[in-house]
């Protein structure tokens, strides 16, 4: 008897074979990368302007603080208003305030309240973007690859904008390297305008809804609130060992060049999970990874606890980025909760608690190495956020439907028996 044999999985050729997701993904990639040099750029204009580390340090942090507040007031627009004439908008806004960021003579409080109109709406066009790709994609596979090849570009983005922006400064001055930022927002714009269809809003016609009430929305249903939060805190953990990277090494004696190797390792093992998951495993593996490495995921910061030197510190580090494998799965059930008159919004404030909760536990990471030891620091975080995580999968376990507590997988078929 002949079994028939489960199709292969196609990977992420599914997304880029979707004519739609090219010019989204080129338009990604441009304004990620116009994002990081603008970042780079401003931070050299505003320590040459004014000689002070703490202000040149401010531009960082201003990439943070506007977030919470713009991807609250602005998430009903994701669903209120057509996808593509909010992410043109979006683009645009940018590479406006990046073009007045290249004018001579712009005062320094101009820099950062431009710095932070570019910071308020990118919650908004990160929602709006996501949201939009279950629209170009549909609600399967194509989708999930999709928003992990994004995610891949922005960790991409960490390891060669800044030094592709260094590059740059040795060339332009800091204000030509900002206009070019100013160029890749408009090409992504038009990208995004003449690339992609456009589309009625989601609820153009549902009745206006204040910020607290998308909230409520969203954390009102147990499930998507515990899937929410499964996107939330475990970068809220993993954030603590970047941000005292710099003291731990000076702790253990690592030279500068040293840190810069470290700061790489978790997003290259971030990309190495999410290619391997993506490209080798089918949706219903991907479904059923989600429990076991989110569940040890932030387990290799507790050998923070002997005070590793470079090399195992090294190997932890990419074990924590690893783990990350297990997103897609839960970018799948992320999808499938999700109401699709509410995409929009939940999508929004996704990006919103990610990014705000980041800046959250860098302070924190910060505020707790002024009274304790940098490795206990760490160490203790991933205990706590282990913690955090084993809770969140026992709610996510008791609201599973069946087919995610029991994904199926392709039987295999049998001729039927000759009587």
């Amino acid at each position: 008897m002949a079994s028939a044999l489960p199709a292969p999985t196609p990977g992420y050729s599914a997304a880029f074979r979707v004519r739609e997701f090219r010019p989204v993904f080129a338009a990604h990639l441009m304004s990620v990368l116009g994002l990081v040099v603008a970042e780079i750029s401003l931070t050299v204009l505003v320590f040459r302007t004014t000689g002070s580390p703490l202000l040149s340090a401010l531009t960082f942090a201003l990439g943070f603080l506007p977030y919470v507040l713009g991807g609250t007031l602005l998430a009903g627009l994701a669903d209120r208003r057509p996808a593509r004439r909010v992410l043109v908008a979006c683009d645009l806004v940018c590479a406006a305030c990046a073009a007045a960021m290249v004018l001579p003579g712009t005062p320094l409080a101009a820099l950062f309240v431009l710095r932070c109109a570019m910071a308020f709406v990118a919650p908004l066009f990160q929602g709006t973007r996501n949201a939009s790709l279950a629209d170009i994609l549909g609600d399967g596979d194509a989708f999930v690859l999709g928003r992990s090849l994004l995610r891949m570009v922005a960790q991409s983005a960490q390891l060669i904008g800044f030094g592709v922006g260094g590059i740059l400064l040795t060339a332009v001055s800091p204000r030509g390297a900002i206009a070019i930022t100013a160029v890749t927002f408009v090409g992504s714009a038009l990208l995004l305008r003449f690339g992609t269809r456009a589309r009625p809003a989601r609820a153009a016609g549902a009745a206006r809804t204040s910020p607290p009430a998308a909230v409520r929305a969203v954390f009102g249903e147990r499930r998507l609130r515990a899937i929410t939060l499964m996107f939330w805190l475990p970068p809220l953990f993993v954030v603590v060992p970047e941000a005292l990277m710099a003291p731990y090494a000076d702790h253990i004696g690592a030279s500068t060049a040293v840190v810069g190797l470290l700061m790489c390792a978790m997003p290259v093992g971030t990309i190495v999970g999410e290619l391997w998951a993506g490209s080798a495993l089918g949706p219903a593996t991907r479904s059923r990874i989600v429990a076991p490495l989110a569940a040890v995921g932030l387990l290799p910061l507790l050998g923070y606890a002997v005070q590793p030197g470079v090399a195992l510190l090294l190997g932890l580090l990419v074990a924590v980025g690893l783990a990350n494998a297990y997103t897609l799965g839960l970018d799948q059930w992320y999808v499938d909760a999700v109401p699709d008159e509410l995409r929009g919004r939940a999508m929004t404030l996704l990006s919103t608690g990610l990014m705000t909760l980041q800046g959250v536990g860098m302070a924190l990471a910060g505020l707790a190495a002024e009274f304790l030891p940098v490795h206990g620091v760490v160490t203790a975080s991933g205990v706590i956020g282990t913690g955090c995580v084993l809770y969140l999968l026992t709610e996510l376990r008791a609201t599973a439907p069946r087919s995610v507590r029991e994904p199926e997988e392709p039987k295999s078929e049998t001729a039927p028996a000759v009587k």
